[in-house]
């Protein structure tokens, strides 16, 4: 399983280094910038023995270009302001239930927002998952570096944890025909245009906490199919 932490639209530098820093305390190598401001020298003094992290970083200029380059399968956004069950773009799980739920394979992106601001609704709506940290409601938006630390620290604490030999997990173009298919389906079920979307982010959701193997979706994928024709004769 490839790890990339992702931080979007950073504000200044020192906030990247001080994350590539918390990502080398807890292993993890694969740091991602999404329209970040300059990489001053601040980014390095803050990352002290992660510099290589920030030098090595890859930059895109959207989430979307980044997820189709790097054929991430399952993208978890970060929001420190969790919805209730009737909101469901930002229904959320905890840092613990993110690490036991995981996977062994497959390539995951952590994904961290703007300081002060976090994700936009947009951008959320393109996560599989979303995680939260309790906090108190007093101050419930934690520092960046603060909240990748504990996320980080519950994948690591779980990773002993994982086998040795990696399951054959669906990988992106497996999940993106799962998710199309649905998404085919749900378009033809009787939804008013607001349902449909919630329908539609639910099922991306669904799709992106299961960890399914490869024979799994292939089964599930030829189920869709038959779902999808059998929806089709029936409107001919």
């Amino acid at each position: 399983m490839k790890i990339y932490t992702v931080f979007v639209e950073a504000k200044t530098p020192g906030n990247i280094g001080f994350l590539a820093r918390t990502m080398k305390n807890f292993g993890l190598k694969k740091l991602v910038l999404i329209k970040p401001c300059k990489l001053e020298n601040s980014a390095y003094y803050q990352a002290v023995h992660a510099r290589e992290l920030v030098q090595d970083a890859l930059i895109y200029d959207s989430i979307e270009e980044f997820i189709e380059d790097q054929k991430i399968t399952t993208l978890v956004g970060t929001t420190g302001t969790a919805g209730g069950s009737y909101n469901i773009p930002r229904i959320a799980i905890t840092p613990d239930e993110l690490a036991n739920n995981i996977g062994t394979g497959g390539n995951v992106a952590l994904v961290f927002g703007r300081e002060g601001e976090g994700l936009s609704n947009e951008e959320l709506e393109l996560c599989d998952v979303l995680v939260t940290i309790p906090t108190s409601d007093e101050y419930p938006i934690m520092n960046i570096s603060h909240a990748a630390a504990i996320v980080f620290y519950e994948i690591f604490k779980h990773k002993k944890d994982y086998p040795i030999d990696e399951m054959d997990i669906a990988d992106y173009e497996d999940k993106k025909v799962i998710t199309k298919l649905c998404d085919e389906i749900i378009s033809k079920l009787d939804y008013p245009s607001h349902k449909r979307k919630n329908i539609k982010i639910i099922t991306k959701r669904i799709i992106g906490r299961a960890f399914i193997t490869g024979r799994e979706t292939n089964t599930l994928r030829g189920t869709l199919k038959r779902i999808n024709n059998k929806i089709d004769s029936k409107e001919e």
